[in-house]
């Protein structure tokens, strides 16, 4: 008999996931729908998050506090900014929460959330909406396999 296949480089691993905000809101969850697959280390799952599963076998659970500086980082000051309300369509309706689409300087899509709207001034966010956050990742390991093993 040999021993389970443990999650670690080189395994695809087939788990039901959670995660929550420390106050308990739900962000994403797999535990009322099919289960997610990933290879380890393929960045499909943050680095802090993937290394809370080093070691697990299928069948086992877990539940996992994430801190920030293993999420998705504390929120960067510089990554808020203002801009003129005429820069912006009157169509669109300005108000805080709203998520905007921006490009980078690589032209690529850039997800802003405007914070304040005063006046003239626009102030956008630009920082991850879980910047910040401690987070709660549970998990239930499903299935460890060898790294190109068919499911």
């Amino acid at each position: 008999m040999t021993d389970a296949l443990k999650v670690g480089p080189g395994t695809r691993i087939n788990l039901h996931f959670r995660l929550s905000l420390d106050d308990g809101k739900e962000v994403d969850s797999t535990f009322d729908k099919g289960p997610a697959s990933f290879v380890y280390g393929d960045g499909s799952l943050l680095p802090g998050v993937e290394r809370k599963l080093l070691g697990l076998s299928a069948g086992e659970k877990g539940s996992f506090e994430i801190e920030p500086e293993d999420a998705f980082g504390q929120p960067n000051p510089s990554n808020v900014q203002q801009f003129a309300r005429g820069e912006f369509g009157l169509d669109v309706p300005l108000e805080p929460g709203l998520v905007l689409s921006f490009a980078d300087a690589k032209q690529q899509e850039l997800p802003g959330v405007v914070s304040k709207v005063e006046g003239e001034w626009v102030t956008i966010d630009f920082n991850h909406p879980l910047a910040g956050r401690t987070l709660v990742f549970d998990v239930e390991i499903i299935a460890v396999m060898a790294e190109g093993a068919s499911t």
